[in-house]
């Protein structure tokens, strides 16, 4: 039997590695739960023979094996509990609480099932592996299921009703499995729960086919919000260097109609997703001076860390943000007030832009409904007008090209005004 699955289970994974797929954390953990998988499978077989083989096979051996097989196990269905809590944490935007007491949970139940003593049991049956090194890593089991159970049932009514479907399935193979291998020592079906768990993942949240028109979805939608450029500035822009050519001479003229070539020449690259920061910086200068000739109160500052200038960053994602700012909180106080822009490393050396302006701020529940939006993006329908189309934009673009993880929130300050922070990773190259 652990032959067959293992060979099941080889085949999907096969499939899945070969497949193209989004490099984002739900997926590299579904990786580390296939490749762990095999390995148990492989154990369990191990310790099949082993343990049928007593007086044969040196008892240092086959103690090494189950300790091994029972290991496996339990970081199986710890990665099962990730997989799990990082589904949920997209799907309703709570962050992991639980993270760091899974893993000393981990820890400790590898360090009791390596240490603890080992024994082994023969029945008329068949024999299996008993003894205290088995009480810690399936409290372990326990745990992990009962923890994916909780995440389950706490968050029922935010999770899409496929994904809840897939983590349901799998849980309840998985607690009967348990079950029937604690009532049946001797049936040792420990791999049948896992490799049935791992399908139930890969047939409805992980298919290839499913991924495959994920990522042609994503790349249609990366062209279609790249080309949703609001045409009011470029109307209003021409307006200020009409009135501008009435009141000064042709150099000033000529100096505003550089700037706007120079912006439009740089926003219009479809083609590159992902830009340095220094080039999305020069785009945003254009915008800004633009901008401060035409409302000559306006003010804005730069506070760029010039070591980060390399940095790769989505293509048009700052000038939108600041956009927002003066059209929605500067606009109400006459565009008279300060922008200010920095980039720097987070506390977790990721790389963090900030877009702070002196506005008038949210308007009373506007703040709950923005931050609504920006978490559930994914469900955000494509606007072609109202005030959220620029920030919508942007988030769904840092979450398509940056992964999930990452993307753009907004704070409001003490002073005044809000904040936008856009979170990115610190990388040279990005897919």
């Amino acid at each position: 039997m652990e032959i067959a699955l293992f060979l099941v289970l080889a085949f999907v994974a096969y499939i899945y590695f070969s497949a193209e797929k989004e490099h984002a954390a739900l997926h590299r953990t579904f990786a580390g739960l296939l490749i762990t998988a095999l390995a148990h499978l492989v154990l369990d077989g191990i310790t099949v023979y082993t343990v049928h083989h007593l007086e044969t096979v040196p008892g240092f051996l086959n103690d090494a094996v189950h300790r091994l097989f029972l290991g496996s196990m339990v970081l199986v269905i710890y990665l099962f509990y990730q997989y799990i809590a990082i589904l949920v944490e997209e799907e309703t935007g709570k962050p992991r609480r639980l993270d760091w007491p899974a893993r000393i949970f981990l820890a400790v139940a590898e360090l009791g099932n390596f240490l603890l003593p080992i024994s082994y049991t023969v029945t008329p049956e068949g024999n299996y592996s008993s003894g205290p090194y088995m009480l810690v890593p399936y409290g372990a089991v326990v745990f992990y299921l009962l923890l994916c159970a909780g995440l389950l049932a706490v968050n029922r009514k935010q999770i899409d009703k496929k994904k809840k479907s897939a983590i349901g399935i799998a849980l309840a193979i998985e607690f009967t499995v348990c079950v029937l291998q604690g009532l049946h020592h001797t049936w040792l079906i420990s791999g049948m729960g896992i490799t049935l768990m791992t399908l139930s993942f890969y047939l409805t949240l992980e298919n290839p086919e499913a991924l495959r028109a994920e990522l042609t979805e994503q790349k249609m939608s990366m062209l279609y919000l790249k080309s949703q450029v609001n045409p009011h500035f470029l109307y209003n822009t021409l307006d200020t260097i009409r009135i501008q050519a009435q009141l000064n001479g042709d150099k000033k003229v000529a100096g505003l109609l550089m700037r706007l070539v120079d912006f439009f020449q740089l926003s219009v690259k479809v083609d590159r997703p992902m830009v340095t920061l220094d080039d999305e910086m020069e785009l945003l200068e254009a915008y800004m001076e633009l901008m401060c000739c035409r409302y000559p109160e306006l003010v804005c500052e730069y506070d760029i860390d010039p070591d980060l200038g390399g940095a790769q960053v989505p293509n048009f994602i700052l000038q939108p943000i600041v956009e927002n700012s003066l059209l929605h909180g500067l606009k109400n106080k006459g565009y008279r007030g300060e922008v200010s822009i920095s980039a720097g490393r987070s506390g977790d050396g990721r790389l963090e832009i900030c877009v702070r302006d002196t506005g008038s701020g949210f308007a009373g529940g506007r703040k709950a409904a923005v931050d609504e939006m920006l978490r559930s993006y994914a469900k955000q329908p494509p606007k072609l007008s109202g005030n959220s189309i620029g920030i919508l934009n942007v988030q769904k673009r840092i979450k398509l090209l940056c992964g999930r993880e990452y993307g753009l929130s907004y704070t409001e300050n003490e002073t005044g005004g809000v904040t936008a922070h856009i979170l990115l990773p610190l990388k040279e190259d990005l897919k």
